[in-house]
């Protein structure tokens, strides 16, 4: 099954597509690993863009899915994660593989800068962790897991997050109406288990 996840910043699509990859055992695909994976000339290509905070151009990118949507563990099926992000990018996708299911995680602007403005790092093993809702680190400041420093990214502060909420609503939500017969709503303001398990149901 090939499925896509959406939802806005905070909604949790990058946790519950994991999750659901497992539950399925089909590969959790995000553009933002397959990038930071890059070797060789294709790093260089991509550096060339990223480094000097340029957007990478969607050819490239869907150039990048293409090779590892071709790979043996994708016949399967997969999960898509932070792609498309645009209607362009969308067809190219389309022109690329069909998709089976999207699961459109649904969740308020104030919800998501709540969450989003909680949202630490282990330094070390990359843990994430909520100051604010779930899952809490027992200790502000250590990791749970591995006892590493717990840091906050430079951008998920309020203002920073309601610039990209103001994006996600103007340049991904309108692909919502590309895929309304194969999608799913999830609503995105439960607990972890809650929304797997009411995805879980509606993919069934």
């Amino acid at each position: 099954m090939k499925i896509l996840f959406m939802g806005p910043q905070g909604s949790g699509k990058g946790t519950q597509s994991i999750i659901v990859s497992k539950r399925f055992n089909i590969p959790h695909i995000s553009t933002g690993d397959l990038f930071r994976g890059a070797s060789g000339k294709l790093k260089e290509e991509l550096d060339s863009y990223m480094n000097f905070g340029k957007l990478v151009p969607d050819e490239l990118t869907v150039k990048i899915l293409k090779e590892r949507l071709e790979k043996e563990d994708c016949k399967k099926g997969f999960i898509l994660d932070g792609f498309p992000r645009t209607i362009n990018q969308a067809h190219l996708l389309n022109n690329l593989t069909k998709i089976d299911k999207v699961i459109d995680i649904e969740l308020s602007d104030k919800e998501a800068v709540n969450r989003i403005s909680g949202r630490v790092t282990c330094e070390k093993c990359k843990e994430g962790y909520n100051l604010l809702t779930e899952p809490k680190p027992r200790n502000p400041n250590i990791c749970d897991k591995c006892g590493g420093k717990l840091i906050k990214r430079a951008d998920d502060n309020v203002e920073a997050v309601k610039k990209r909420l103001e994006l996600y609503h103007k340049e991904t939500e309108p692909i919502l109406n590309e895929y309304k017969e194969i999608l799913i709503k999830i609503n995105g303001d439960q607990e972890i288990e809650k929304i797997t398990k009411e995805i879980l149901e509606k993919i069934k």
